[in-house]
């Protein structure tokens, strides 16, 4: 017991003076930081972080403080990037010092996410992952090879849709996994049941979880990581050794599936099958099926489409009026339409301007100290880009809070607004999927509205249920459960959905 205690004793007092070295380390009298509101000795702006939605807390932030805030954390620093403006002066021009990730002790470290494209670190791994990813989907001629899986799976959608309306989640659950795990893997789903989509949604929700801020005290002091796991309060570590299991199997199972197969003589084409040849190195192997790994479609982002038309009816009327007189009603729209139909376009990058699925993107590491705007950032900060606020940013979008695609759409009265791309990252991190996932959400977007009426439910006692726009506190987000009733437009419309040929490629 003396021993824990003398234990205890020494960890305090190396903790306070780990602290006070950051917080004085290289600092001098004419330093000066971004403002941000002010902290207390040692704990820095603890007391001051939001509990929940961070991203509405740090808006409020920059229109008192301005873009760029500055906050401590127990003497780690991080910069709040309120306005593109600031965002692109200082990752897109200067993206060589601001490419790099924070070191998460447990989601990147004992889970072994870092292994990954999205938590690794700036050096010539990340280099080699987005090589790989612009052979597969940075050109192109290389984005309509996935064409193909991304309309066959949209149109079963639209089958599951018309025999369970009411199991919205669930089906757009089973399409984004079909989606993902049949580009990157050449694996084909059919229902949630399938043991892959298990280990992959378990592996994403345990991500998710571990990703909110103060999941762990180890991610806010780094140090916490070599305390010994006999010492109390460590049941952490052995949960995210239990967390990081689910992601091996996420990563090697369906990778091992597509090794089978093509040792079999069956060769699909996939992001795994054009990648990994008989003379692919173990080098080469780790890096193609984390790559793999890494391919995503948030079906969470369109849940937000859902969630809009139920919303908004106008909008709806409108997208249909286009595609009725564009594509007709006795075909599905496809890529081709694409250019005829701006007011699709528009609703697209209102759906990704409007619920952005990762409200603070993922945060940067600053390699070395820089100056911006007459301030001083220095090295080793972590940068939170706040999507979420320059997706509110008045300056920018008129009228943010509602759904409007026609701001996307030029006319003699106004120029378009600019588009949301912000939300798939910035300079070096920038998504390197973007092209497909854009062809994507159109794809899914047009050919739903041009079958399906999207409408309010309606209670036991008849009256109309208005669900509201509200989103969990994740920092890969989603809208809360919401109910609306899903049609078919007209028996047309049903007799297309059941006359479409969704064979496997």
């Amino acid at each position: 017991m003396n021993s824990v205690a003398t234990y205890l004793a020494l960890l305090v007092v190396a903790s306070i003076i780990f602290v006070v070295l950051v917080l004085f380390k290289g600092t001098k009298s004419t330093v000066c930081f971004p403002p941000g509101p002010r902290g207390l000795p040692l704990v820095g702006n603890v007391l001051d972080m939001p509990k929940s939605h961070p991203w509405e807390a740090f808006n409020a932030w920059g229109k008192k403080w301005g873009p760029i805030t500055h906050i401590t954390l127990f003497g780690q620093h991080f910069i709040i990037i309120n306005s593109l403006n600031a965002a692109i002066k200082m990752l897109e021009v200067k993206s060589s010092i601001y490419s790099d990730r924070p070191t998460f002790p447990v989601l990147g470290e004992i889970m072994g996410w870092e292994s990954g494209v999205a938590l690794c670190h700036y050096g010539e791994r990340f280099r080699a992952f987005r090589r790989l990813f612009h052979q597969a989907m940075g050109t192109r001629t290389s984005v309509l090879k996935h064409y193909p899986v991304l309309e066959r799976e949209t149109h079963r959608f639209l089958q599951r849709l018309l025999e369970s309306p009411d199991q919205l989640m669930k089906n757009l659950q089973i399409a984004a996994n079909a989606t993902i795990l049949d580009v990157a893997y050449g694996y084909k789903v059919r229902d949630l049941d399938d043991p892959i989509v298990h280990i992959t949604e378990l592996a994403n929700d345990q991500f998710a979880r571990a990703s909110i801020p103060g999941a762990f005290l180890a991610d806010v002091l780094p140090f916490l990581r070599y305390v010994p796991d006999w010492f109390p309060g460590t049941g952490w570590k052995q949960l995210g050794r239990e967390w990081g299991v689910n992601v091996r199997k996420m990563v090697e199972t369906p990778f091992e599936f597509a090794k089978r197969r093509r040792a079999a003589g069956v060769i699909v084409p996939s992001f795994t099958d054009d990648h990994i040849t008989e003379r692919t190195t173990k080098q080469e192997e780790d890096l193609i099926k984390w790559a793999a790994s890494s391919i995503t479609m948030d079906y969470f982002l369109l849940s937000t489409f859902f969630l809009a038309m139920t919303l908004y009816p106008e909008v709806q009327k409108k997208a249909w009026a286009e595609l009725d007189s564009v594509v007709g009603s006795q075909r599905l729209p496809t890529l081709a339409d694409r250019d005829s139909l701006p007011y699709i376009s528009g609703l697209i990058k209102e759906v990704l301007r409007w619920g952005p699925a990762a409200p603070l993107a993922g945060p940067h590491r600053l390699i070395k100290d820089d100056e911006q705007d007459g301030y001083f950032i220095p090295k080793g900060s972590s940068i939170i880009v706040n999507v979420w606020g320059m997706m509110r940013d008045e300056s920018i979008y008129s009228d943010p809070t509602n759904f409007k695609p026609e701001r996307f759409i030029v006319s003699e009265k106004k120029p378009a607004e600019i588009d949301p791309q912000m939300c798939f990252g910035f300079g070096r991190r920038v998504c390197p999927g973007m092209r497909v996932a854009e062809m994507s959400l159109f794809l899914f977007c047009a050919t739903t509205l041009a079958v399906y009426e999207i409408s309010k439910a309606i209670d036991a006692s008849g009256a109309v249920l208005y669900p509201r726009a509200e989103y969990t506190s994740c920092l890969i987000c989603h809208p809360m459960p919401f109910q609306c009733v899903i049609k078919p437009r007209s028996e047309n419309a049903a007799t297309l959905i059941r006359s479409l040929h969704v064979a496997d490629g």
